[in-house]
């Protein structure tokens, strides 16, 4: 393919990602890209409280709980549990506070959200097995948070979305507990690099050598083998049935996109109800152009999905 990913960026989308600062991954960068990546200079809401709280294991998980004020234990809300990104190298659960503090507000829902470790100092399985013991723990204290454990589902974008997959595929396998959705945000679901759009040219904010780090820390030894687990890239999944109801969205100029595209039609054909968006010109954390069209439509979008699955209008 010879076109190039920053020569088909939305127009609009186009001078938010050329003033990104450019980064390049390697064990080298990582602490300092840890420690600088992600400002989080949010104002969050009043009406929302929220506490974290340890999950006891080896070792222990932290998970942050967001609740709309005034959330009594018995009451009977929708969870979103939700995962972060940064490519199972770098970000943290504080990343979704914003998210769940507006979807607190508008949709009335919990939000969960979970501090999983990181590669490459815990590689697979230890991020999923993080992710699957506060998915738990959330289940266990539904009714004292407040939560209807028949209306928990699992958020993520990017690697979080790669993990939100993957858990959606382990709890159906383990048969503890019961997913109610699965919304995916531009995942990262195939560590074998094999498709058209991986293999972009230009490809703005997270680069085929960054999307090759990521993969080589998350699986480790398990790097470029045939027989790389469906529980840590879900696009190696061939049975995808049993699963619950899906969203998936991606970009057109995303390293993802074909990724992304087949794996929300092979849910489709396993009997999944999955609704899949693509969005012309948008580029792997087109987000951060948070006033663009394509940005405001994505998040209407996942907004309208949501409140669906949860039974509410949504207010945002």
């Amino acid at each position: 393919m010879t076109a190039n990913a920053r020569q088909m960026l939305d127009p609009e989308i186009a001078p938010a990602i050329e003033a990104f600062p450019p980064f390049a991954l390697s064990p080298e960068s990582l602490a300092e890209l840890r420690a600088g990546r992600f400002p989080l200079d949010v104002t969050l809401s009043d009406t929302v409280t929220r506490a974290d709280h340890v999950v006891p294991g080896d070792p222990d998980v932290t998970v942050r709980v967001h609740q709309p004020f005034g959330t009594r234990a018995g009451d009977a809300r929708a969870c979103v549990y939700s995962i972060h990104g940064g490519g199972y190298v770098m970000g943290s659960y504080e990343m979704d506070d914003a998210l769940l503090d507006r979807w607190c507000n508008a949709l009335g829902v919990v939000g969960v959200s979970v501090e999983y470790r990181l590669a490459p100092e815990t590689p697979y399985p230890g991020p999923i097995e993080d992710c699957y013991r506060g998915l738990v723990w959330t289940f266990e204290r539904a009714e004292e948070l407040g939560v209807d454990r028949s209306r928990i589902g699992v958020r993520g974008i990017s690697a979080g979305g790669g993990l939100a997959a993957a858990l959606a595929l382990l709890a159906r396998d383990r048969g503890e507990v019961q997913l109610a959705f699965q919304l995916l945000d531009c995942p990262m679901l195939d560590d074998r690099q094999i498709t058209p759009s991986s293999r972009l040219e230009g490809l703005a904010v997270w680069s085929r050598d960054a999307n090759e780090f990521g993969w080589r820390s998350y699986l480790g030894e398990l790097y470029g083998r045939d027989d790389v687990p469906y529980h840590a890239a879900p696009a190696r999944a061939t049975d995808l049935s049993g699963l619950p109801p899906a969203f998936v969205s991606v970009g057109t100029v995303d390293g993802f996109r074909d990724e992304d595209v087949d794996y929300a039609v092979r849910l489709n054909q396993a009997g999944v109800p999955t609704e899949l968006h693509v969005y012309p010109g948008a580029c792997h954390g087109y987000q951060i152009a948070g006033d663009s069209a394509i940005a405001r439509q994505a998040m209407r979008d996942a907004d309208d999905w949501l409140a669906r699955q949860v039974g509410r209008t949504s207010k945002v």
